[in-house]
C-alpha cells in the first residue's frame, strides 16, 4: 500500500469519520483497498502506443513505408502483444517527408494519445526534428530508414538510436572498397540536403585517406527527376568513377539514368553510394547489375534471415524486407525486452537498459547501443547480380565479404556526440 493510500485508510478513523460504527470499519476499509486495485488494474491495462512515423507514400515509402508498419506489428506480435501488464498497440501516420507537419503528429502523439515511442522517422530533416521533441518530452525514438550521420552526432539524444546504417559506415565501406581497387578520381552528383552532403562529404574523407582525389561534383535538387544535366557534367569531369550520394528515388532514378547515358559502359564507373534491397528491384538487375553497396541485412544470408524474411514477405503481398523494415524489426523487439527488463516505460531509464543488453536476433549478432545512439554491428558488402545469376525475382545479391563492425565504426566521443 502506498503512502496516498494509507492516508486515506487513516482518515476513515478521524472525528470527521466517527458516524461510522467501528464494526463497519474494516469491511469499509477492504471495499476502499478493492476499489484502489481495481484503479490500479485498469491503469496497468492502458495500452503502451508505438507510432511508426514515415513516409507511406513517396520517395521513401518503398524502403520503410507500410513494410516499417508491418515489422513493429510483427516485433510486438513476436513480444506476445503485451508488456508489464499493458497492451500494445502501433499506430502509424504518413509524414509525407514534412518536419512541421510530423512534428504535429508527434506532438499529438506524445501530448494527447500517450505514446511511448516513435519509429523509423524519415527523411533525416524530420528524424532530426522528432529527436528534438523526443528529448523534450522523455520519449523514445528508433531511426531506421535515415542515415544522417548528426543523428548520432551532433544532433543525438539520450533516448534516441540510429538502427541500421548510417554515412559514415557507407564510406568506410563502400567508398573505400572502391579507391582501394585503383578507381582513384570521383565526381560526386549530391543531393543538396543535410544527408546527401554528409554522405559526400564522408565519402570524400575516405577517397582523400586513401590516395584518391575529387575532380568535381555538382549538387541536385532533393527528390527530381532530371538528372541528365548532372550526368553529363560527370561524364564531362574525366572522373574514374561517378558517385552518387543521394537516396530514395532520387537513387533510383539517377541510377537509372546515368545507365541510360552510358556510364559504367565505359572505363568510368558508376557507384551508388546507398542502395537499398527495394531500389535494386525496382531498377531491375539489367540496370543494376554490378553495383556495389553496403547494407547491414538482406534476407538471403542465412537460415534465420530466410525464415524471418518468409514470414514478413507472406504478410506483405511477397516482397522482401529492406534493412530498414528489418531494423524497425529488431529495435522495436530490443526496447520491448528493455522495457520488461527495467519495468518501467519512463524513456531515460529504458534507454539504458538498451545499452546495457546485447541485441541478438536475425539482423545482428552481438549487437551493441553505445552512449551516442549508435547500434554497433557489422554489415556487408554486396555486388548486384547478373541477370542470368539470379534464380528467383528477389536473388539480387552476391556477397562480397562481412565488412567487421571495427573496420567501419567510428570511436565513441569522436562522432560530435555532447555526452
Amino acid at each position: 500500500m502506498n503512502a496516498s493510500n494509507c492516508q486515506v485508510l487513516a482518515g476513515l478513523v478521524t472525528p470527521g469519520f466517527r458516524r461510522w460504527p467501528l464494526h463497519l470499519l474494516p469491511a469499509l476499509a477492504m471495499a476502499l483497498m478493492l476499489t484502489l486495485r481495481l484503479a490500479g488494474a485498469v491503469h496497468a491495462q492502458e495500452p503502451l502506443k508505438l507510432g511508426v512515423l514515415n513516409d507511406l507514400g513517396g520517395s521513401f515509402a518503398d524502403l520503410g513505408g507500410r513494410g516499417s508498419v508491418l515489422a513493429a506489428q510483427m516485433a510486438v506480435d513476436d513480444a506476445g502483444g503485451k508488456v508489464l501488464g499493458r497492451p500494445i498497440v502501433i499506430i502509424s501516420a504518413d509524414s509525407q517527408n514534412k518536419p512541421d507537419l510530423a512534428t504535429g503528429i508527434a506532438r499529438r502523439w506524445f501530448d494527447a494519445e500517450k505514446a511511448e515511442a516513435i519509429i523509423d522517422p524519415v527523411p533525416s530533416n524530420v528524424a532530426l526534428a522528432i529527436i528534438d521533441l523526443a528529448r523534450e518530452r522523455n520519449k523514445m525514438v528508433i531511426v531506421a530508414s535515415s542515415g544522417l550521420a548528426d543523428v548520432t552526432g551532433k544532433a543525438c539524444s539520450h533516448t534516441s538510436f540510429q538502427w541500421a546504417y548510417d554515412t559514415l559506415v557507407l564510406a568506410n565501406s563502400t567508398a573505400s572498397t572502391v579507391v582501394k581497387e585503383g578507381h582513384k578520381k570521383w565526381f560526386f552528383i549530391t543531393a543538396d540536403v543535410a544527408f546527401g552532403h554528409s554522405l559526400a562529404n564522408a565519402s570524400k574523407a575516405v577517397i582523400l585517406a586513401n590516395g584518391g582525389t575529387v575532380v568535381g561534383e555538382v549538387e541536385h535538387p532533393y527528390i527530381t527527376s532530371d538528372f541528365s544535366s548532372f550526368i553529363l557534367q560527370a561524364q564531362a569531369s574525366g572522373a574514374d568513377v561517378i558517385a552518387l550520394a543521394n537516396s530514395g528515388a532520387d537513387a533510383t532514378n539517377s541510377v537509372k539514368q546515368a545507365i541510360e547515358f552510358g556510364v559504367g559502359q565505359n572505363e568510368q564507373k558508376l557507384v551508388a553510394l546507398l542502395a537499398f534491397v527495394t531500389d535494386i528491384k525496382s531498377l531491375g538487375l539489367e540496370r543494376a547489375k554490378g553495383l556495389l553497396l553496403t547494407e547491414s541485412f538482406y534476407w538471403d544470408l542465412n537460415d534465420e534471415t530466410r525464415a524471418w524474411s518468409k514470414r514478413f514477405g507472406e504478410r506483405f503481398g511477397g516482397r522482401m524486407p529492406s534493412m530498414a523494415q528489418a531494423a524497425v524489426y529488431s529495435g522495436v523487439s530490443h526496447y520491448l525486452k528493455a522495457i520488461a527488463a527495467a519495468g518501467t516505460t519512463d524513456a531515460r531509464v529504458v534507454a539504458d537498459k538498451m545499452r546495457e543488453l546485447p541485441i541478438n536476433d536475425f539482423m545482428m549478432k552481438n549487437g551493441r547501443a553505445r552512449n551516442d545512439g549508435r547500434i554497433v554491428h557489422d554489415f556487408f558488402l554486396f555486388q548486384v547480380k547478373a541477370p542470368q545469376e539470379s534464380k528467383s525475382p528477389w536473388d539480387l545479391y552476391n556477397l562480397i565479404r562481412t565488412v567487421l563492425a571495427a573496420e567501419v565504426t567510428p570511436p565513441e566521443g569522436g562522432t560530435g556526440c555532447p555526452f
